[in-house]
């Protein structure tokens, strides 16, 4: 069991490494956004990771550029334009940002901010559930396995609003297992 887990952890953590702020170097993976991974992950039985994802401040990164402390911001850094147009901050607060529109699916949408996929992956072959309830397949179809330097790709000193990141505080506060599959 524990080999399993360093398994998937050296493999999520390789996927990891594929990762850039924000942005996922998807290859052949699509984003097919969060209204595709909530069809599975919004009843209680599967852990209601959307309702835990709708709560957080995750679902809330881009429509955090849109206030004023966004804007005071881009004025002390000497940027021009507005916050949510800015790659120095979409990079963070939206979900594949930069990547090719054509690795964009139909429900993907900029406004869902930092969604599933910017944690776990493009999901476009890893969504079905015959996937998913094998991790392994799963992992091997794209899904990457957060950890420590998934999340300091984005918290981390280039933030503007950066004070510190405790992990495992920080993750304790998002974490949305499944039911059953807790590790």
């Amino acid at each position: 069991m524990h080999r399993s887990i360093r398994v998937i952890s050296a493999l999520g953590l390789l996927a990891g490494l594929l990762l850039t702020a924000g942005t996922a170097l998807a290859g052949d993976h699509s984003y097919v956004g969060v209204a595709t991974c909530k069809m599975c992950h919004k009843k209680a039985k599967t852990g209601d990771q959307y309702g835990k994802w709708l709560e957080s401040g995750h679902a809330k990164a881009y429509e955090t550029l849109k206030g004023e402390a966004a804007a005071k911001i881009v004025a002390e850094k000497g940027l021009k334009g507005n916050a949510w147009e800015l790659d120095e901050c979409l990079q963070c607060h939206v979900t594949a940002h930069g990547v090719d529109a054509a690795q964009l699916g139909k429900k993907y949408k900029v406004e869902d901010g930092v969604g599933c996929e910017s944690c776990h992956g493009p999901g476009s072959d890893y969504k079905k559930m015959k996937v998913m309830k094998d991790e392994a397949a799963a992992v091997a179809a794209g899904l990457v396995i957060p950890d420590e330097k998934t999340c300091l790709r984005c918290h981390n000193e280039k933030s503007p609003t950066f004070k510190d990141f405790d992990f495992e505080e920080r993750f304790a506060k998002i974490a949305h297992p499944i039911p059953g599959k807790e590790k």
